[in-house]
């Protein structure tokens, strides 16, 4: 039994993205075999061995209740993936029959017409009634289901305990207070970020535009228009812009940092805080903060509230171009089942996008509790639109901070300029 074949050379992954040609949408299969070699695409994680063992001990049981059938699992780069798998699109003949996927990937796979729509099979299927709705959304395209949510991911409010302890501080429970708390920490901790905070760190700035009232953009069906340069959207931006400088993250430094580069900065003891995610807990723990740090959700305006966060994560989708689509389906439960994310959990603290099986994680890992807790408060998700992959490879947002923190444009100007750019994207999609 081949339960998995190891990720092909990079060399090899980069010729064949070299040489994908465009992506017809006209791939569709009207073959059905219930028995052969079903092939499967993963991401390849930085520790991959636990994700394979829960992977594994699925296709086990899958192969032994389906006879005659065999499961070869590929794990890929996520680098690469949008590459490989729109070839994979193009070429039903080498292309897998399941595909591990970002969730900010489905509208765009939709469009160049890769994924199989599964409605009718997610609406049969007993575990699909507890997917959380942000979940739901993220496999939802004009009304119609692509696939399975296979974990989700969210971010937090990370701070250094030991910090707040010397320093006399209160963990702060409004947007107001978390700028006024990382200054005064910067103010006596020169050595210090206040708030690690990054211009390139688009999901770190999200949760200040949406706790204003700001959106994105406006639409639904595939249709969208800007918003970033609403009233309320600035004052989002004018939030998150206040902490770049001198009195708590210096411009200079933090203008191009990622999110990985602030939560790199908190795990070596170089700020105070930082906004990070479930998926960034091991990380902190492996830094000079372990034993010295707390998380709770990222707070909103008003006391109390807290700050909708971006929900992240990937899911799980059948090709269009399998020969073998109810056995892609039913591999596709299974994977996605509430038994396997909560495996998948254990194995590598991934949150599962089942809010009960949630809350049950939370209730043996208490680092869980403020991702959760962030989650059933209020999550929000990008358009859903193929235009989104356009704008996030462009850095329409975080160029619209650069511009701000560098003091090159005011929000006015810098918003109503990316603005522009997200429309043009979004008119190039139809």
């Amino acid at each position: 039994m081949k339960l998995s074949v190891r990720m092909l050379a990079v060399a090899a992954v980069l010729a064949t993205a070299a040489c994908a040609p465009q992506t017809s949408g006209n791939s569709s299969s009207d073959k059905d075999e219930k028995t052969g070699t079903l092939r499967v695409w993963l991401f390849q994680e930085v520790n991959n061995q636990p994700k394979e063992q829960v992977v594994d001990s699925v296709l086990a049981e899958f192969e032994k209740e389906h006879e005659g059938t065999e499961v070869t699992v590929e794990y890929i780069p996520v680098e690469t993936r949008a590459q490989r798998i729109k070839a994979a699109f193009n070429d039903p003949s080498s292309a897998p029959d399941l595909i591990e996927y970002g969730n900010t990937d489905t509208a765009g796979y939709v469009k160049d017409g890769g994924l199989a729509d599964v409605t009718e099979d997610f609406g049969a299927w007993d575990e699909a009634k507890g997917t959380d709705p942000t979940a739901r959304q993220s496999v939802t395209v004009g009304g119609k289901v692509y696939g399975a949510p296979y974990f989700v991911g969210v971010r937090a409010l990370y701070y250094r305990t030991d910090v707040f302890e010397e320093l006399g501080l209160d963990v702060p429970r409004t947007q107001a207070e978390l700028i006024s708390t990382a200054k005064e920490i910067r103010a006596a901790k020169p050595e210090l970020y206040g708030l690690a905070v990054g211009g390139a760190y688009t999901y770190g700035a999200m949760p200040f535009i949406w706790a204003h009232g700001g959106e994105l953009a406006t639409g639904n069906d595939g249709s969208y228009a800007a918003a970033i340069d609403s009233a309320a959207a600035r004052k989002g931006i004018e939030a998150y812009t206040s902490l770049f400088g001198d009195d708590n993250c210096p411009a200079a430094k933090c203008a191009a940092m990622t999110g990985n580069d602030t939560i790199t900065a908190f795990a070596a003891g170089k700020a105070a805080m930082a906004i990070g995610g479930d998926f960034s807990h091991a990380a902190v723990e492996a830094g000079k903060v372990k034993g010295a740090y707390a998380v709770v959700p990222l707070p909103g305006l008003k006391a109390g509230s807290i700050a909708p966060a971006f929900a992240g994560g990937n899911n799980l989708g059948v090709l269009k171009s399998t020969t073998h689509r109810t056995l892609a389906v039913d591999l596709m439960k299974r994977l996605a089942s509430k038994e396997a994310q909560g495996q998948l959990f254990e194995a590598m603290g991934f949150l599962p996008t089942f809010s009960d099986v949630r809350q049950q994680v939370a209730a043996k890992e208490a680092f869980v509790k403020p991702f959760v807790e962030t989650l059933a408060a209020d999550t929000k998700f990008v358009p859903a639109s193929p235009a989104w992959a356009q704008i996030d490879a462009g850095a329409v947002l975080p160029t619209m901070f650069q511009e701000v923190v560098s003091g090159k444009k005011d929000v006015a100007t810098a918003s109503a300029d990316a603005a522009k750019k997200m429309n043009d994207a979004f008119g190039s999609v139809g």
